[in-house]
C-alpha cells in the first residue's frame, strides 16, 4: 500500500470481511469459515482509512489508539465503531489479539431494501466521528463478535444484523464519540504518503525535540502546504498532535510506574515540569498527582463483573439459530 488508503475486498461469496489476529495487527487472518482462514497483511498497525465501516474488538493488548483527531489509550476489551473514511491506527505495546469486521453498504446496496435497517442510518452517520462502545452493550457485542468467528453463511450474516441492531438500540452513554471532527478524505491524494510518513515520525520521536523543519524536510513540503495537509488528514496541527502523544505517554507512566512527576515530564518530551503541569491540568482537568491518585484508587476499588451472555434478552431467539450451523 503506497498511501494511507486501504482497499478492502470481501472474500468471494461474502458480503463483509471478518478478520482476526493473535499476535500483531500487521499479520491478520481473513476468516472465510470456522475452519478456513487466509493470512493477509493487516493495516491496523499503521495510520490509514478506508471506505468501509469497521467494528474492532481488542481482546488482548494495550497502547495508544488514534481515531480521527482523537488520541487515547486502549486496553483489553476496547471496542470501537469507525465510520467511512475515518483515519485510524492502533499503536500497540507488544502482542495484541482481536477481531475486526468491515462492511460497506452504499445507497444501492441490498441492505437498505429491508425497511428494518433504516435505523442504522443514524448509527452509521455518528460512526463518522468514531464511537467507543461501553457498558453492557460492549459486553454483549464482544461475545457476538467471537460468535462470528465460529459461524459462517447465513448464521454469520444474522449475527452481524443483531450486532447492528444492538448498536442502534444502545443508550447515548454507551456510545462515546471519539473524534471532534468528521473526515471525508478522497480516495486518492497526492499527499497521503507524506502525511503517513509525518505521523510515523512523530509517533517514533515524540519523546525528543521535534522541529517543524524536520517534518518539512521529511515530507518535502512547504510550511503552508504541510500545515494545511496535516490538519486535513489528522485533525490537528503538528504541535497539537505532538502534545497529545506526550500527554498519553505521561498518563500511562503515571498509572503504571513509580517515577516522579519530574522524571515523567522529561521522559515524555516536556522540557520543564512547570510547563508539563500547566498543560496537563488544562487538558486533563486535574494535576498529574491528582490523576495518579484517582486512577489508582479506581483500579483498587473496581471488581471484576460477570459478562452476560449475548443470548440473553432481547436476543434469546438467536440461541436457536447457532446449533443449526
Amino acid at each position: 500500500m503506497s498511501g494511507i488508503r486501504e482497499k478492502i475486498l470481501p472474500p468471494s461469496g461474502h458480503s463483509f470481511r471478518l478478520l482476526k489476529w493473535d499476535r500483531s495487527l500487521g499479520e491478520v487472518d481473513s476468516v472465510i469459515a470456522p475452519d478456513h482462514s487466509e493470512r493477509i497483511m493487516g493495516a491496523g498497525n499503521r495510520w490509514h482509512f478506508h471506505t468501509e465501516i469497521e467494528l474492532t474488538l481488542i481482546l488482548r493488548g494495550q497502547g495508544t489508539r488514534f481515531v480521527g483527531d482523537d488520541i487515547g489509550p486502549f486496553a483489553d476489551g476496547d471496542l470501537v465503531l469507525l465510520g467511512e473514511r475515518l483515519p485510524h491506527y492502533w499503536h500497540t505495546k507488544g502482542v495484541s489479539k482481536g477481531i475486526s469486521l468491515q462492511f460497506h453498504f452504499p445507497e444501492d446496496h441490498a441492505f437498505w431494501g429491508f425497511p428494518e435497517n433504516e435505523v442504522a442510518r443514524d448509527l452509521f452517520k455518528r460512526a463518522c466521528h468514531g464511537l467507543a462502545i461501553q457498558g453492557k452493550t460492549a459486553q454483549v457485542i464482544s461475545q457476538l463478535m467471537q460468535e462470528l468467528v465460529r459461524n459462517s453463511g447465513a448464521a454469520r450474516l444474522g449475527i452481524l444484523l443483531i450486532i447492528l441492531a444492538r448498536l442502534g438500540d444502545a443508550s447515548g452513554r454507551e456510545l462515546k464519540q471519539l473524534s471532534a471532527s468528521a473526515f471525508n478524505l478522497p480516495n486518492e491524494s497526492p499527499h497521503e504518503e507524506e502525511m503517513a510518513r509525518a505521523v510515523r515520525f512523530l509517533i517514533a520521536n515524540f519523546k525528543e525535540e521535534v522541529r517543524l523543519e524536520d517534518l518539512l524536510k521529511l515530507t518535502g513540503m512547504s510550511r503552508p502546504t504541510f500545515a494545511r495537509q496535516f490538519k486535513k488528514h489528522s485533525g490537528h496541527c503538528y504541535s497539537g498532535f505532538l502534545k497529545q502523544l506526550r500527554l498519553q505517554a505521561a498518563c500511562r507512566r503515571l498509572e503504571d510506574s513509580e517515577q516522579t512527576i519530574l522524571d515523567i515530564s522529561l521522559a515524555c518530551g516536556f522540557p520543564q515540569v512547570s510547563f508539563f503541569n500547566r498543560v496537563f491540568r488544562r487538558e486533563m482537568k486535574c494535576s498529574p498527582s491528582e490523576f495518579r491518585r484517582t486512577i489508582r484508587s479506581a483500579a483498587k476499588s473496581s471488581k471484576p463483573k460477570g459478562v452476560p451472555s449475548p443470548w440473553q434478552e432481547p436476543e434469546a431467539f438467536v440461541s436457536a439459530l447457532l446449533p443449526l450451523v
